[in-house]
């Protein structure tokens, strides 16, 4: 016995792992791993494969390493372990085809990891597949179970069934996909006799699909089933409608044991049913020609037997016609019904019975009937034939026959939609054509006064068409008009409807808008001009006077002046009011008259004009007509007393022009300037310079006032 004390040892232990730790990380490496598979990389299917993952770690006395191992399949982890040993093993026992793969082993040291190289396993061959089935004895068509299964084998599996005989090929019967391997599924047998069953799967893997040998062989035998049945008809020979029909159906000698119903089928109609046999009576008619099937039933197997029956006609169908074919209102149409015999020594032509229905609810007992065509008379008609023989009572109906007096139309009225006369341009227009009666179908068309052809038409059982003009424009304009007619061929015009086509709303706003820029043009044209004549007439006037005031001689009459000239002799009437020069010498001392000292003029004056206007007085009465000369010998201006001013300055008070009449008051004679001249010319609202001028008397060198 240890003589140490526990807590002793446990505290040394202690002290050497604190020793350990005191100093630098530990350190390791690993080193290699490698991945072997024993015994072999191929086996054969079922043999036990071991696979083991080795490492190998250098590392400075770590104890107690531990490893962490991991296998993979194809990338797809199947095992993993910790152990603190170098290596591991994981054993597939037995390998199968599915085992085949990529294997690989990867081991992490706690931070550091390493995978080993990869290895590929080859497992041939597949497990044998076993064949189960429930029945080895079956009768034809009987259904039994099979069983295919690999119970060792694992992945995506299709199982197939076979079918082999001794003398024929094999032949494949079912084939099932499952995700088990193993699949269960029902086989019918139809073949009579002895054969061979197995089958065989297919696994798909991920190198590809692989096929396995057949499974054992099942013999099998198929008895025949003996369920033909047999049918018997009575009367076999002629039958007619009204006769009575015996059927039997049966099987003869069925298997003991075995459970058969027979069926009498017409037309997949079963007429009847019964077990191993039965009989079926009935009363046959026209219709009833065709075939009989008796068939017999065990299981899904079935026999079945064939019998056609005639049954003759002992009087045709009635039939009803009606003349003439076309019938329109008012017109006297027939209906004749008709039927034909067949075999008349069965039936007596006189016990025919014969009766027209109208609707089935009027009838005549007759077979012809005769009416005036209208509308309570259109409708369904029919004809029934009722025949009695041999105590039987047969009783026959003609399809239906349908009479409709055909009404011409009535006349169309025809609509515009908008309800307007006036549309406007790009609108949409519908004309729409309406009857109040007629038969169907009708013919419709519409028309434009100015165009030869339609501009539609139309077929419709309906009693209302339309036509669209989606975007009038303006030649669309004018008169429409519809026209209809049915199969009475009776044509009929719809009264005309005129249509006013307007210019679109953009148009005329368009020419709103250019009317009233052209009226401002206008007056803005007719301000303008006015404006530019005021301004042309006030720079006349400017001009004018600017030209008056460089005169060199100013003419400066008073009034007691002008009375006086008027006064003085004969002789000086019609002169000049200065006398004309006499010699050089005169028009020497002319010019040498100082330029201060004005120089007056007689001026001849005439009695005022009564009926003429009183000038008009500015100021003063005194008119100043002062003539300077300059001692250079041209004449200049001196202070003028009064102003000329323009005509127009004055025209408001004196609309008659006043400049006008002072030139004919004073310069009324020949010498004085010719005032009526002056006078008369010119409007009084215009200043003309050719009037200023004439009111300045030029003295210039001796030059007469008046030239």
């Amino acid at each position: 016995m240890d003589p140490r004390p526990p807590n002793l040892l446990l505290l040394l232990s202690s002290l050497l792992h604190l020793a350990q730790c005191d100093g630098t990380q530990p350190s390791y490496i690993i080193d290699s791993i490698g991945l072997t598979i024993l015994p072999g990389n191929t086996v054969l299917s079922g043999t036990a494969v071991t696979l083991r993952c080795q490492v190998s770690i250098s590392h400075d006395n770590i104890p107690n390493l531990t490893h962490t191992f991991e296998l993979t399949w194809d990338n797809n982890p199947i095992h993993s372990a910790n152990t603190a040993e170098d290596s591991i093993e994981y054993h597939l026992n037995p390998a199968r085809a599915a085992d085949s793969g990529s294997y690989q082993c990867r081991v992490k040291v706690k931070e550091k990891s390493k995978t080993s190289y990869e290895q590929y396993l080859n497992v041939a061959g597949l497990q044998t597949p076993i064949l189960h089935l429930n029945s080895t004895t079956h009768y034809e068509s009987d259904e039994f179970l099979a069983t295919c299964s690999a119970p060792e084998e694992k992945g995506s599996f299709v199982f197939r069934f076979y079918q082999r005989f001794r003398t024929r090929p094999p032949q494949k019967l079912k084939q099932l996909p499952s995700k088990w391997n193993s699949a269960e599924i029902t086989l019918v047998l139809r073949d009579v006799g002895d054969s061979i069953l197995y089958c065989e799967y297919e696994i798909y893997l991920t190198s590809g699909a692989k096929h396995s040998n057949s499974s054992n062989e099942i013999p099998v035998l198929v008895k025949a089933l003996f369920i033909a049945p047999i049918m018997n008809v009575l009367p076999s020979d002629e039958i007619f409608e009204g006769d009575i029909v015996d059927v039997v159906c049966k099987v003869v000698d069925p298997p003991k044991n075995v459970e058969v119903e027979v069926f009498l089928i017409k037309d997949r109609t079963i007429l009847k049913k019964g077990n191993v046999a039965l009989s079926h009576r009935f009363r046959v008619q026209e219709g009833d020609s065709g075939e009989l099937v008796c068939k017999a039933e065990r299981g899904s197997a079935q026999k079945e037997t064939y019998k056609n029956i005639i049954v003759k006609e002992l009087f045709s169908k009635p039939r009803l016609i009606v003349t003439p074919t076309v019938i329109f209102e008012g017109d006297v149409f027939t209906l004749t019904c008709s039927s034909s015999i067949y075999y008349p020594d069965r039936i007596n032509n006189n016990s025919m019975q014969f009766t027209i229905s109208k609707d089935n609810s009027t009838s005549i007992e007759s077979d012809t009937y005769e009416a005036v065509a209208a509308a309570d008379k259109n409708g369904n008609y029919t004809c029934e034939v009722r025949i009695t023989s041999s105590a039987r009572v047969f009783v026959k109906e003609s399809p239906k026959l349908t009479v409709t007096a055909k009404e011409p139309v009535s006349k169309p009225a025809l609509t515009v939609q908008p309800n307007t006369r006036e549309i406007s341009e790009g609108q949409p227009m519908v004309l729409v054509c309406s009857l109040q009666r007629g038969s169907p179908p009708f013919s419709f068309s519409w028309h434009h006064s100015g165009r030869e052809e339609a501009l539609y038409s139309n077929t419709s059982k309906k009693m209302e068409e339309s036509y669209t003009i989606n975007d009038v424009q303006r030649e669309d304009g004018g008169e429409y008009y519809c026209v209809s007619t049915n199969s009475a061929n009776e044509t009929k015009h719809s009264h005309r409807v005129r249509i006013r086509v307007t210019l679109a709303g953009w148009k005329k706003g368009l020419i709103a808008f250019f009317c009233i820029v052209l009226i401002i043009i206008l007056i803005l044209a007719f301000i303008f001009k006015k404006c530019l004549r005021q301004f042309k007439r006030r720079r006349t006037c400017e001009l004018s006077v600017k030209s008056a005031s460089t005169k060199v001689e100013r003419l400066s009459l008073t009034q007691a002046e002008v009375i006086e000239v008027a006064n003085a002799t004969p002789g000086m009437m019609g002169k000049s009011i200065w006398s004309e020069p006499v010699s050089g010498s005169d028009s020497d001392d002319l010019n040498s008259v100082t330029a201060a000292e004005p120089q007056y003029a007689d001026v001849q004056t005439r009695q005022a004009d009564p009926n003429r206007a009183e000038p008009v007085k500015e100021g003063t009465n005194t008119v100043y007509s002062e003539v300077r000369n300059s001692t250079q010998g041209v004449p200049v201006q001196a202070e003028a007393q009064g102003s000329m001013e323009c005509p127009q300055a004055n025209n408001d008070s004196s609309p008659h022009g006043d400049a006008g009449h002072h030139g004919d008051d004073v310069g009324h004679g020949d010498d004085v300037g010719h005032g009526d001249d002056v006078g008369h010319g010119g409007d009084a609202n215009q200043c003309d310079p050719s009037v200023i001028d004439e009111h300045i008397v030029e003295i210039n060198n001796g030059t007469d006032i008046g030239e």
